[in-house]
């Protein structure tokens, strides 16, 4: 109850402020040479390798902007016809699906997950019992942030959806269910999983299905396909020595685990129609009767609070942050906003939707991009908000690099209890020789993750694992503490590897932790707890 007091005084605060600071109508100043100059200024100051943009007003594509190269170097143009990665945007795609099928009578939100999915277990019975469809979409499990990544990131690995789904069985919770929010991808698997069970056909058959051939979203893909009948596709990139490097898809796009919580590739031009199905007043065509306004009402509402930053109220004044099915919901300068990014290794897109204003637009980026995101999808934001304030990209950029310097966000860290950096981290590190390791060397299990290896190799010792060969390195030692540097891997991939001798049953633990604190959350080292299973195979 007092989640939903929460929510409504917030929004009506928000109503308040709206009457306050109503707007122009953002419609005459497109197309808009501010908008272009944004692009043009957030390219430039991150150097991205490839960028596209699309703005919709009014329920009409008002402006365009694509910059840069499919893969750097390359020479190929990215179009508004290029694929990228949306990532976690498709969450909010698989909560449609769901909504579709709610709509349809197939089942209720409040549907006992094992109704549909009888084996499906979470570390608490009680918990199992309890889940309800809904709370699949909206992060209040009880898990950490990320819990069970591994299985889904970094890709290719080789583990399947069922292994994601019997995984969450041994996931320690670290709060009670549906007691805070905590961002995960594991449970939107499950929905996934339902929505299939339901539909009688697997996930990526319904998606296109329902989704996408209704809305013609013809330039989206999901599931298994083939490069070379997909047209223009954008590759992921890291940096690497101040230098782009582009990772190159096989020909064959697999159909990934991960695929109902991030695994959509759409074009900008696909997008757009996603954003302007959004954005749709009910009865508009030729999206009216896709989903009921019912349904539309349940996606977009508050389901679990989330918490407001101070760069949020400072930014935005804001007043109040939730999560829905698949969307974010808040208010900016008096004004409804209902939002999601997208993140994968190489890969940034955000959806920004200004409902009472007709307004929203799409940022898709192939390059490890997260400030340049920020930065741009506030000043496009405010562009419709608050335009006389003429914010630009260098002075949100400015303001998040003052935000870092600032003493108090290290005393912040250390206050909340969030990991603070180990020392060691910094020191020089040396390969990490058989003979330091002897004692450790050997097979490991852990029930969710599977095995892993730590045994000899040609120039010292060799951390592999099984299900994820991406997660595969040199041990090196640090300072008298050992970490795994992953080689195919950003370098916030490294590992700490910590091992125990005093296990109840007498086999030998190896738990890790991040080098570096701020790592993505994906990187859920901390769930792992491994036994030793025996010796290092004879190679």
């Amino acid at each position: 109850m007092a989640n939903h007091v929460y929510t409504a005084a917030a929004l009506a605060a928000a109503l308040v402020l709206a009457q306050e600071n109503a707007q122009a109508s953002p419609q005459a100043a497109l197309p808009s040479a501010e908008v272009t100059t944004a692009v043009d200024d957030v390219v430039a100051r991150y150097e991205l390798p490839g960028i596209s943009v699309g703005v919709v007003v009014d329920g009409k594509v008002r402006q365009w902007e694509v910059r840069g190269e499919t893969a750097a170097g390359s020479g190929e143009r990215v179009g508004r016809d290029t694929l990228f990665k949306v990532a976690s945007n498709t969450k909010a795609m698989t909560a449609a699906l769901l909504a579709r099928q709610v709509d349809a009578g197939l089942l209720a939100w409040d549907d006992p997950v094992v109704k549909h999915l009888p084996g499906f277990r979470m570390y608490e019975d009680w918990v199992t019992r309890e889940m309800q469809v809904r709370d699949l979409l909206i992060h209040n499990s009880g898990m950490g942030p990320g819990a069970g990544d591994l299985m889904l990131w970094p890709e290719p690995n080789h583990f399947t959806r069922d292994d994601v789904i019997a995984g969450l069985e041994y996931l320690k919770p670290r709060w009670s269910f549906r007691s805070r929010y905590a961002y995960d991808n594991t449970l939107y698997i499950v929905a996934g999983e339902v929505a299939a069970a339901v539909g009688g056909v697997p996930y990526d058959v319904l998606l296109r299905r329902e989704v996408f051939e209704p809305l013609g979203m013809d330039g989206c893909r999901i599931g298994e396909w083939r490069i070379s009948e997909a047209g223009s596709v954008a590759s992921p990139h890291v940096k690497r020595q101040g230098q782009w490097i582009a990772r190159q898809d096989g020909e064959v796009v697999a159909d990934m685990p991960m695929a109902a919580a991030g695994g959509v590739r759409c074009s900008l031009d696909s997008m757009l129609r996603w954003t302007q199905t959004w954005l749709a007043e009910e009865g508009d065509t030729p999206h009216s009767g896709w989903l009921s306004k019912k349904q539309r009402e349940a996606v977009w509402t508050p389901h679990m609070p989330m918490p407001l930053t101070s760069r949020m109220r400072e930014w935005n004044k804001s007043h109040f942050y939730a999560y829905s099915y698949g969307w974010r919901l808040s208010d900016v300068d008096g004004t409804a906003k209902v939002a999601h990014t997208g993140t994968l290794s190489g890969m940034y897109s955000a959806v920004t939707l200004l409902p009472e204003l007709g307004t929203g637009f799409v940022i898709l980026i192939n390059g490890e991009a997260g400030e340049a995101r920020t930065v741009l999808e506030q000043v496009l934001t405010k562009h419709f908000t608050a335009p006389g304030q003429n914010r630009t990209v260098a002075y949100y950029a400015e303001d998040l690099a003052r935000e870092r310097a600032a003493p108090e966000s290290s005393a912040a860290r250390q206050s909340s209890g969030a990991p603070v950096a180990d020392a060691r981290a910094s020191a020089p590190r040396s390969i990490a020789s058989s003979s330091e390791l002897a004692s450790w060397l050997g097979e490991y299990r852990d029930p969710w993750f599977g095995d892993v290896s730590i045994c000899p190799s040609d120039s010292g010792a060799r951390f592999e694992s099984a299900n994820s060969p991406r997660l595969s390195g040199p041990v090196f030692n640090a300072a008298g503490r050992f970490l795994v540097d992953f080689e195919t891997l950003e370098s916030d991939a490294d590992a700490w590897l910590d091992f125990a001798n005093d296990s109840p049953d007498g086999k030998k633990q190896l738990t890790m932790a991040k080098v570096d604190p701020d790592a993505d959350f994906s990187y859920d080292y901390e769930d792992l707890h491994f036994r030793r299973t025996g010796e290092c195979a004879s190679r």
